[in-house]
């Protein structure tokens, strides 16, 4: 007769059957992983999509370049109000239910820019859009600090990050092809149902810890004995069952005491700094191939994936490497750091594109730099790191509210820049002098890794 299978739920002693030795830990926290890579890679098509259709909505809608870096910005105006709002909300309804309702809503703002037909309804939708996303990358911090060991969370915020550079790499060409065969307008439309369907997809297959069926009990102690938060979760849980919102709400005196300690404040500034690189592949990226290199749609498409694709392998190289130096017994200080400091110090060499006359090597010097902006995009895992216990919604919305407001400003300062000067020369000198702050920020003001205390 076989021996009978755990389900997970048995009591320690009676995990395993002696000959059969320890119990074999399950891997849904993997599970849980994709969830988070497929819905981060949606939310950043949804707010990257605008600057695909921008070359052609432009003149549909008779936009100029100061105008439309308005418009870019828009998104973060509402994004980065928002933050502490949404912290709020994910500490008191927990993961599952702030991810459903941020998703479905920010893909329908999204559908809804499909049928817009002035400027003012374009801005509107934009400021949907921001605020409706603005509890997604808490949720993800929250997600894999509740799910993941300290040893894993910077592979693990590598994996759902490299979601955003991954679909806009894949997808690119698709959707200027798209573009060029029905117009700007079918992008919306088609990126929008997407987003509302995986919303329900999230909705169906996410579980925390102690709930989800595929979670035996060596995979949860394995996630507890590394920092992870199961126990939280289940009184956070348990509370809500009973009707109850967990505990945890906003207090204006605990967010001053949080922006006052340095690492939180230099963690914000170097974010700001990374952003700002990230920022512009998201928004006026294609607009400079189009005006300043003038390429053709097919080429844009083929080109795009370049920068993405490096960006890509970028993030999994930063995360990967400093889990690495982690399990090996090197400082949080320099594990968590090191990958960050020297991709913003790489990220600056953007400016060099102003000097080749090459498209292939103006490429190849773009996807050196998002690469490097990739490395550097650890920043939650320092949050994750660095949160004070139960304060993680709160730490993690302030964290993006700081960090977004690259979202504001330099979209808003390219435009005004191509809009003077009719190139990008000077645009691309100012992203690279905020990478070098950025990295002087790590290195001088972030301090040592290590949980706040208030």
């Amino acid at each position: 007769m076989a021996p009978p299978v755990s389900t997970g739920r048995d009591a320690p002693g009676v995990a395993a059957a002696p000959a059969q030795g320890a119990l074999r830990r399950s891997k849904a926290r993997y599970r849980i992983l994709g969830l988070l890579a497929i819905g981060t890679m949606i939310n950043y098509l949804d707010r990257t999509v605008l600057g695909i259709a921008a070359p052609q909505l432009t003149k549909e809608l008779g936009i100029n370049a100061a105008l439309m870096g308005l418009v870019f910005s828009a998104f973060s105006w509402s994004y980065v109000v928002a933050q502490i709002p949404g912290g709020v909300f994910l500490d008191r309804f927990g993961s599952k239910l702030t991810y459903f309702l941020s998703m479905t809503l920010w893909s329908l703002c999204t559908l809804v820019q499909g049928f817009v037909g002035s400027v003012g309804a374009l801005f509107a939708c934009r400021l949907g859009l921001g605020a409706a996303e603005s509890p997604c990358f808490p949720t993800n911090s929250r997600v894999v600090a509740t799910w993941f060991p300290q040893q894993e969370r910077a592979f693990a915020t590598g994996t759902y990050t490299v979601g955003e550079y991954i679909g806009l790499a894949f997808f690119s060409p698709f959707l200027f092809a798209l573009m060029g065969a029905y117009g700007w307008r079918s992008l919306f439309y088609v990126v929008g149902a997407v987003g509302i369907a995986f919303g329900f997809v999230w909705w169906a297959f996410y579980r925390e810890p102690h709930e989800h069926p595929a979670a035996n009990r060596a995979e949860l102690d394995y996630i507890e004995a590394g920092g992870g938060l199961a126990k939280h979760e289940r009184k956070a849980d348990a509370a809500q069952q009973e009707g109850k919102p967990a505990k945890g709400g906003f207090d204006w005196r605990m967010a001053g005491k949080l922006l006052r300690k340095r690492q939180l404040a230099g963690i914000c500034l170097g974010q700001f700094a990374g952003n700002s690189t990230l920022v512009f592949f998201l928004t006026w990226f294609p607009t400079y191939l189009a005006t300043e290199r003038h390429m053709g749609w097919l080429k844009i498409g083929f080109f795009a994936i370049m920068p993405f694709i490096a960006a890509s392998v970028g993030v999994m190289f930063g995360g990967t490497f400093s889990d690495w130096m982690l399990r090996r017994g090197i400082s949080a200080n320099v594990a968590r750091k090191l990958p960050i400091i020297a991709g913003l110090l790489l990220a600056s060499s953007i400016v060099t594109a102003n000097f080749v006359e090459s498209n292939v090597a103006v490429i190849a010097i773009l996807s050196v730099a998002f690469f490097a902006q990739g490395m550097a995009a650890l920043g939650w895992t320092l949050v994750s790191d660095i949160a004070p216990a139960g304060m993680l919604g709160l730490t993690g919305g302030i964290f993006n509210l700081a960090a977004n407001l690259a979202g504001i400003i330099t979209p808003l300062v390219v435009g005004m820049i191509v809009a003077a000067t009719g190139s990008f020369v000077w645009a691309l000198a100012f992203i690279g002098t905020i990478a070098l702050l950025g990295a002087a920020s790590y290195i001088f003001v972030v301090g040592d890794i290590k949980r706040i205390e208030l």
